[in-house]
C-alpha cells in the first residue's frame, strides 16, 4: 500500500472531479497506454494496469467515497474493509481487451475495427447496501456483529444453471451461442452491419429447455443468510464498510458483488464526539466549586477520579489524556474533555439564605474578581 500512487494522482484529476471529468481522464489515458497500441512495451502496460485500478476504484461512488475516508487501506480486504472487485489482485490474470472494447465502453456499438464485445461473458453480480446500528462503545472499541441480508443465491437443486437436475441448457441455434445477431444493411455509403441482442435466448447464448422447479429455471433463489462483520476500533457514525464477495451472484460464473454495510452509532446519554476525542459535562456544586473537591468522572474506560481545584469556574474544562477514541489508522487515542458547570441550588430555606446574606456581606466584591472587573468596565465605559 505505501508504494500506490494516489488514485486522483494517477489519473491526473483533483478530489472534486465529477464522474464524467474522471471517465475523460480515464478514457484518455487509457486509449495512450493500452498494450494493443504499446505492444512488447512493460512500462505501458504497468501504466494501464494502474490506471484501471484507480478508474475502479474512483467510478464506483461508495469505493470512492471509501477511499477519501481511508486511502490505500481502505481498498486492502486485509483491514477489514473488502477491497474492491474487478479482479485487480495483482492483475495476473487481467484481460487488457481491445482498443476496440475501450470504445465500445465509452460510445456503443461495435463499429471499430469491425468488432463487438460479447454480451454473454461473465457479469460481475449487483452490489447490497446495509445499515447498521451499534452503541457508542461499540464504535470506539470495535466489534463483531452477525446482520441477516436477504440476496439472491445460486439454486442448490441445479447448482445455478437453471436446468432440471440430470439436464443442461442448450446452444442457442438462432445465434449460435453468441448471444448476438448480426444484421448486414447495403446503403449508397457500403454495407454496415448492425449487431442486435438474440431475442430467442435473450442474451444468453443458451436455452433451457427443462427447467429447474425449485427455481424455476431462474437458477437463483432468494435467500436470507448470516453474515458476520468485524467493527474496526474508532470508525465513526456514517461511515462505510465493504465485504467482497457477499453481494448478489455474478452471472455466468462472474464474480459476486460487494456489501456496503453504512454504521449508525446511537448518541450517548453522558458523551459526545468529536473527531477522536471524547467530551462530557459534568455539574458541580457551588461548594465544590469554591473549595475544590474531588469528583468522580465517567470515561469509556470506567469512572476516574480527578481533583478540581478550588475557586474552578462554570465552563472549566479539564483534559483526560488518551481516554478518547482509538484512531482508526494507526495507534492511540484521542482525549477526553470533562466541561463542569456550577450549579445553582433552586429551592432554599430560611437558614440557607442567612447564610448566603452573610457571606455575601464577608466576601464583598474583592473575592468576585470577574464581577468587580466588569463593573469597573461599565463605570468607565458610562463614565460614572
Amino acid at each position: 500500500m505505501a508504494n500506490k500512487r494516489d488514485y486522483y494522482e494517477v489519473l491526473g484529476v483533483d478530489k472534486n472531479a465529477s464522474d464524467a471529468d474522471i471517465k475523460k481522464a480515464y478514457r484518455k489515458l487509457a486509449k495512450k497506454y493500452h498494450p494493443d497500441v504499446n505492444p512488447g512495451d512493460k512500462e505501458a502496460e504497468a501504466k494501464f494496469k494502474e490506471i484501471n485500478e484507480a478508474y475502479e476504484v474512483l467510478s464506483d461512488s461508495q469505493k470512492r467515497a471509501q477511499y477519501d475516508q481511508f486511502g490505500h487501506a481502505g481498498m486492502d480486504p486485509n483491514n477489514g474493509f473488502g477491497g474492491f472487485g474487478g479482479g485487480f489482485g495483482g492483475f495476473g490474470d487481467f484481460d487488457f481487451g481491445s482498443v476496440g472494447d475501450i470504445f465500445e465502453t465509452f460510445f456503443g456499438g461495435g463499429g471499430f475495427g469491425g468488432r463487438s464485445r460479447s454480451r454473454t461473458g461473465p457479469q460481475k453480480g449487483a452490489d447490497l447496501k446495509y445499515s447498521m446500528e451499534i452503541s457508542f462503545e461499540e464504535a470506539a472499541f470495535g466489534v463483531e456483529k452477525e446482520i441477516k441480508v436477504n440476496r439472491m443465491e445460486n439454486c442448490k437443486t441445479c447448482g445455478g444453471t437453471g436446468s432440471k437436475p440430470g439436464t443442461s441448457p442448450v446452444t442457442c441455434k438462432h445465434c449460435n451461442g453468441t448471444g448476438q445477431v448480426q444484421y448486414k444493411q447495403s446503403t449508397p455509403f457500403g454495407q454496415f452491419v448492425n449487431i442486435k441482442t438474440c431475442d430467442v435466448c435473450h442474451g444468453e447464448g443458451k436455452i433451457i429447455v427443462n427447467p429447474c422447479s425449485a427455481c424455476n429455471g431462474k437458477g437463483k433463489v432468494r435467500n436470507t443468510v448470516k453474515v458476520k462483520i468485524k467493527v474496526p476500533a474508532g470508525i465513526d457514525n456514517g461511515q462505510t464498510i465493504s465485504l467482497r464477495g457477499e453481494g448478489e451472484p455474478g452471472v455466468r460464473g462472474g464474480p459476486a458483488g460487494d456489501l456496503f454495510i453504512t454504521i449508525r452509532v446511537r448518541p450517548h446519554p453522558l458523551f459526545q464526539r468529536q473527531g477522536n476525542d471524547v467530551i462530557c459535562e459534568i455539574p458541580i456544586t457551588f461548594v465544590q466549586a469554591a473549595l475544590g473537591a474531588e469528583l468522580e468522572v465517567p470515561t469509556l474506560d470506567g469512572n476516574v477520579k480527578y481533583t478540581v481545584p478550588e475557586g474552578t469556574q462554570t465552563g472549566t474544562v479539564f483534559r483526560l489524556r488518551s481516554k478518547g477514541i482509538p484512531y482508526l489508522r494507526g495507534s492511540g487515542r484521542g482525549d477526553q474533555y470533562v466541561k463542569v458547570h456550577v450549579e445553582v441550588p433552586k429551592k432554599l430555606n430560611e437558614k440557607q439564605k442567612e447564610l448566603l446574606r452573610q457571606f455575601a456581606e464577608l466576601s464583598g466584591d474583592e473575592n468576585h474578581e470577574q464581577r468587580k472587573g466588569f463593573f469597573d468596565k461599565m463605570k468607565d465605559a458610562l463614565g460614572m
